[in-house]
């Protein structure tokens, strides 16, 4: 029973660390050519969004009030309409992307500066002043740069996710082989 529960784990964590280099990798490549990781993104997004819109019209008869239901549908059609036209044209997508992230990035600063002069006088709390001058330091260096931002922005924060969350999962597969051992 125990050798059983061994070569699974082990089987499990062989398939960790594989998907873990992949990942790595694939960050890397995503920095490496942010432009190509961008537009796939936007049209990820793009397809997301149509979909989504599918949803909304073919549930939209389950709304019950017949105002509810017209709403469903524009919804659908809205969120169908804006799907296809960022799989139509990825890179307009992408530019709206990135304006949408400027924006939840300068909203996120002006937040963590609340949080910060709420909490001012606890340990710790010059963190949340630090976050929130770099959060509004990317919003405003995205958003003055818009739309050539664009081209660099998206690709390069999902290679940046992509590759610390590969070095995570490796770093906890390499742990959990430690603790088999």
């Amino acid at each position: 029973m125990a050798n059983s529960l061994t070569a699974d784990v082990r089987g499990a964590t062989t398939w960790s660390i594989v998907l873990s280099v992949l990942m790595i990798a694939a960050g890397v490549l995503a920095i490496s050519l942010p432009m190509i990781a961008g537009v796939a993104v936007s049209a990820l997004v793009g397809w997301l969004l149509l979909f989504s819109g599918l949803f909304h019209l073919a549930f939209a008869w389950r709304a019950g009030r017949p105002g509810a239901v017209l709403w469903q549908i524009l919804l659908g059609l809205l969120y169908g309409a804006i799907g296809f036209y960022v799989i139509a044209s990825p890179v307009a997508g992408l530019a709206s992307l990135t304006l949408a992230i400027a924006l939840y990035l300068l909203i996120e600063g002006v937040l963590e500066f609340v949080l910060w002069s709420r909490l001012r006088g606890i340990p710790g709390s010059g963190w949340l002043m630090v976050d929130g001058v770099i959060t509004l330091a990317l919003a405003v260096m995205i958003w003055s740069t818009w739309p050539s931002s664009a081209l660099w922005v998206v690709g390069t924060l999902i290679g940046i996710s992509m590759l610390f969350s590969g070095i995570t999962r490796l770093m906890l597969s390499i742990a959990a082989r430690r603790i088999l051992a």
